[in-house]
């Protein structure tokens, strides 16, 4: 265990690909986000859309999970899950949450933190049924963050449904199933920079203006 612990301890890389100036960003973060989303495409990031989502439990304890961007605009950053599940109760009991972005090919980062709210029903309709068909099953299926006695009550339960709505035109949407909206107050764009001198960027909004300012890493 030591040998291992040392080996983690001397892992360093140094950033050099890119730099970030306050004074050559988008006035609007989602502009910025948004051109920083297509670069991250463009330059294949293994699923640029993944984020971590931190919320708040019952408790007070942190927690997190890698969940998919689903939707962006001027309102906020979108995902769907379960209401139902912890991360549903948690966003919904405490109303805030925080996103963040890694994409280690561009050396590059993005925090966001803000209020969370749900997506309307036609927005929730909208984007499940789009979804491919075993995804819609999977929504009915899957009784998210509950103990289970094994995969094969899942598969069980899964098979249930296949028979239940042979017809993909015919899945209905759970009512357990939809969306939120993060709406940001404060975003970060962080560059990897050589020596640890990371470039960070932060819009913060105040009195429904977005402040630019440069944080030190």
């Amino acid at each position: 265990m030591s040998d291992h612990n040392h080996a983690i301890k001397h892992l360093r890389k140094d950033y050099t690909l890119h730099q970030l100036d306050e004074k050559e960003v988008a006035s609007s973060p989602f502009e910025q986000f948004e051109q920083w989303m297509q670069e991250a495409i463009k330059a294949e990031v293994n699923e640029p859309n993944a984020m971590h989502l931190a919320t708040v439990q019952a408790d007070g304890r942190p927690a997190g999970r890698v969940v998919l961007l689903r939707g962006l605009d001027e309102r906020g950053f979108s995902f769907f899950t379960n209401y139902e599940s912890d991360k549903g109760r948690q966003l919904v009991q405490h109303g805030f949450a925080a996103l963040t972005f890694f994409w280690p090919e561009l050396e590059r980062q993005i925090r966001i933190e803000g209020a969370v709210s749900r997506l309307t029903s036609a927005e929730n309709d909208d984007y499940f049924y789009s979804r491919p068909r075993g995804n819609r099953l999977g929504a009915w299926a899957s009784p998210q963050s509950k103990v289970i006695t094994g995969r094969e009550e899942l598969e069980r339960l899964a098979q249930v449904l296949e028979a239940k709505y042979p017809n993909a035109t015919h899945i209905p949407r759970p009512e357990h199933w939809g969306g939120f909206r993060i709406a940001p107050d404060k975003i970060e764009f962080w560059q990897g920079r050589a020596s640890r001198l990371h470039d960070r960027i932060r819009y913060r909004l105040e009195s429904n203006t977005w402040i630019i300012e440069r944080v030190a890493p």
